[in-house]
């Protein structure tokens, strides 16, 4: 008996769309009107694209552009994957971004990448794209299109004080849902120039010195005595629960094993 999950995942964020898939469906030759990036989860399949005959297993990341006739069929049994499709507008200004305006358009150069940190980077895609974190997804849909169009980088030359605007904007409202645009705008740089040099610079992206931001905000409103419910909201974070795994993550205890041991 044919097996056939396929589920679209909501996504709360423009121009994004996302499926999964488990199952052993073959898809005959078709089309989509965007760009697509996916992760091939578990198991293994054969596809006929554009860019050739392919085989992708689990941990590959797979690729098609808009346009492209593509075709798949599972290699044995199943298969599962997951898929994030972007409407064009939103890739082609990744890609004039990253070229500095060389090219106001662009193709991912291969249908599979066999590469662990682009996998790892996939996932945090994912969820960010779940999560409605704008900042975060951003960032890493700009990592992810520099590397899957394989787009030369820019050298890094341009004035610092940009880049303290930027984490001083951070750092002024912490509890903010600021995005990448509105960073970058306050640099005077583009999104992928900002996302480079505040690394340069920080050590950190934008949104994981933010996150430290937030937790550090929330240390203190909790020695304040406040709740737990009011500073996690307080401090931008989605939920009490999203705050406890980041406090886990990078203290080794929870926020509430600190109110009680500060009060």
């Amino acid at each position: 008996m044919k097996k056939r999950a396929i589920q679209i995942v909501p996504s709360r964020l423009r121009g994004m769309e996302m499926v999964t898939a488990d199952t052993d469906f073959s898809f005959g030759r078709h089309t989509h009107d965007q760009f697509g990036i996916g992760l091939m989860d578990r198991g293994a399949q054969k596809s006929l694209s554009g860019r050739g005959r392919v085989e992708s297993s689990a941990g590959d990341i797979i690729t098609v552009n808009p346009g492209e006739v593509h075709d798949g069929s599972p290699l044995a049994g199943t298969r599962a994957w997951r898929m994030i499709y972007c409407h064009p507008e939103r890739l082609n200004q990744c890609f004039a971004d990253i070229s500095e305006g060389r090219f106001t358009s662009g193709e991912f150069s291969r249908p599979v990448f066999s590469n662990h940190q682009l996998a790892a980077c996939f996932n945090r895609l994912f969820c960010a794209v779940t999560q409605s974190d704008a900042l975060a997804a951003q960032e890493t849909l700009l990592v992810m299109t520099a590397a899957l169009a394989e787009i030369p980088h820019p050298p890094l030359a341009f004035p610092q004080d940009g880049i303290v605007r930027a984490r001083e904007m951070i750092d002024d409202g912490p509890g903010s849902p600021l995005t990448l645009a509105e960073l970058a705008a306050e640099a005077g740089l583009s999104q992928y120039q900002l996302l480079r040099g505040f690394k340069r610079r920080t050590g950190l992206t934008p949104h994981a010195y933010l996150l430290q931001r937030r937790l550090l905000l929330a240390r203190r409103l909790i020695l304040a005595g406040d709740g737990l419910a009011e500073v996690a909201d307080a401090c931008g974070f989605a939920d009490q629960s999203h705050m406890t795994r980041l406090f886990v993550r990078s203290f080794g205890y929870t926020p509430g094993s600190f109110s009680r041991q500060s009060a």
